[in-house]
């Protein structure tokens, strides 16, 4: 019932209220960016959703508009990104605008972060089992570590959330985003058991 119906449900309410409440944050947000750097506010990009159907996620830019589009690891330390997007990636104010895509459905709260399309081609049996769910904003792989993991690593996580999806598990993983937001990923990296 929680899967079929009610995770939809909790995805809905909580992006409209999320949006409602943020949009003046966004508006500053937006005043800020285009102070900052030339470039556009929003960062498109396609990904991978359920059942590998490719959708366009937003997010906020946050580094150089020359930025490469190649799939990199963007630690903290990169010299491409902004100064007010370092302040928006460290506290993830650059994917609010991912709460659209939870709203449009190509997305859930919780779940695998979206892949890009050609990574596709790396999935191990655990990456391939990350698309029987819609990706999320929040992950079981990202309470764990996130960039600081490996993507085999963060992949095991991915199984082990699609195999045991409930809504105590997603309710633990939310609350653990919060402390991450508040206190930073590098202090909660716990490889996983595979």
């Amino acid at each position: 019932m929680y899967k079929l119906f009610f995770k939809r449900f909790i995805d809905v309410f909580t992006s409209c209220i999320i949006l409602v409440l943020f949009f003046p944050v966004l508006i500053i947000t937006y005043i800020l960016v285009k102070i900052d750097s030339k470039g556009p506010f929003f960062f498109l990009q396609n990904r991978l959703g359920y059942k590998a159907k490719i959708f366009c996620a937003y997010k906020i830019r946050t580094m150089t508009y020359k930025q490469r589009f190649l799939h990199i690891e963007v630690l903290k330390d990169n010299s491409e990104i902004t100064q007010i997007g370092y302040i928006l990636r460290r506290f993830k104010i650059d994917e609010l605008p991912q709460f659209i895509n939870v709203l449009k459905g190509d997305m859930s709260l919780v779940g695998p972060r979206p892949a890009l399309p050609e990574q596709i081609n790396d999935f191990n049996e655990d990456g391939k089992k990350r698309l029987l769910v819609k990706p999320g904003l929040t992950g079981l792989a990202q309470i764990n570590g996130n960039i600081y993991l490996s993507w085999p690593e963060r992949w095991v996580y991915d199984r082990i959330y699609v195999e045991n999806l409930n809504f105590c598990l997603d309710l633990r993983i939310v609350a653990k985003t919060f402390l991450i937001i508040l206190k930073g990923e590098e202090r909660f990296i716990k490889k996983p058991n595979a």
